[in-house]
């Protein structure tokens, strides 16, 4: 791969131990950046750390971190301090345990990475993990210390390669029963469940992320577009919820709607007349 391995270790499963790379598998890189700046003078801004009370900066050689113990009063813990306290990397991912892909909860799901064997000698021990965790259906649950922190890590096979998910802790992820315990018992009509059904048949289609469309990052660069060609922008109509007593009615002119769309409609030809969006420095 292109781009640098964030850590590198081994996969280790009882006796068997392989070597591998971990790789950022998901980026921001490419998204539109914004700076702060000036409103006066039009110059770039930089964050400066300011006591509270005082309101004056603080120098970098005296700023360090600290708990709040009570309200103004805190514990100071110097960096060497924090650095002991952090468990040392072995650089080893630990498989503790396995479990079936159907049992796996994804709101524990952190960031993904991609798992690669570390050289060519490593090929057939990564293979070996790679096809035993297909053919079973499971991942592995390992644990390793990732940027100074143990963290559980979900394994799986995928494609040619394995993925490596970090893992929220259970204190970390809300409960589900708590979010939804205000959500009210309603009875649906079997008129509109059926109508329901065949939407959702009628638009039955496969993942492909391709298709997915970053609409916040298309609007933000067409707004810098727009500001660098002294164009307006016209902001986008919220549509209105759908009311409770005409549910039924929108349903039965979504469900005759998606039959009239089912007949092939003219195929336009793609246009060339669309900008591409702004680099970064023009952002």
């Amino acid at each position: 791969m292109a781009v640098r391995a964030v850590w590198s270790g081994v996969i280790r499963i009882a006796e068997l131990v392989c070597p591998v790379k971990m790789y950022t598998a998901a980026t921001t890189s490419e998204r539109i950046s914004l700076h702060m700046i000036n409103r006066k003078t039009g110059h770039r801004l930089k964050r400066i750390y300011v006591d509270e009370k005082t309101e004056k900066p603080v120098d970098k050689e005296d700023q360090m971190k600290g708990y709040e113990t009570s309200p103004g009063q805190y514990v100071e813990l110097e960096p060497d301090e924090i650095a002991a306290a952090v468990p040392d990397s072995d650089k080893v991912l630990k498989v503790g345990n396995f479990l079936t892909c159907s049992q796996i909860e994804t709101t524990f799901f952190d960031r993904p990475y991609y798992l690669l064997p570390a050289h060519d000698a490593a090929e057939e021990s990564f293979t070996l993990i790679r096809e035993a965790l297909r053919k079973q259906k499971a991942a592995a649950i390992a644990h390793t210390v990732l940027f100074r922190r143990l963290r559980p890590v979900l394994i799986r096979a995928h494609r040619k390669g394995l993925i490596a998910t970090t893992l929220n802790f259970d204190y970390e992820v809300r409960s589900s029963k708590q979010a939804f315990k205000n959500i009210g018992n309603h009875k649906i009509e079997a008129e509109m469940l059926d109508l329901a059904k065949h939407i959702l048949s009628t638009k039955a289609g496969k993942f492909d992320p391709a298709k997915f469309d970053d609409r916040y990052e298309e609007a933000l660069a067409e707004l810098v577009r727009a500001k660098i060609e002294g164009r307006k922008v016209v902001p986008l109509k919220r549509p209105e919820p759908t009311k409770s007593n005409n549910l039924l009615e929108a349903l039965r002119m979504s469900a005759g709607g998606n039959k009239a769309a089912g007949k092939k409609a003219p195929t336009k030809k793609a246009s060339n007349s669309k900008r591409e969006a702004p680099q970064k420095k023009a952002s």
